[in-house]
């Protein structure tokens, strides 16, 4: 199992009205679509990175 941080996180009130839109759809949690996101991005940038 792999360790939990937790942190405060300020967003815009549009950004975060996005995240529940967006995690009510996808039947998880506001954090759990948050996370999804992020993991996203990382693959993506993952991606793009240069082999070495």
């Amino acid at each position: 199992m792999q360790q939990q941080v937790q942190f405060k996180l300020n967003i815009p009130t549009d950004v975060k009205s996005w995240v529940e839109e967006k995690a009510l759809a996808n039947l998880r949690s506001q954090g759990a679509e948050i996370v999804a996101c992020l993991r996203e991005k990382m693959q993506a940038a993952d991606a793009h990175r240069p082999q070495s």
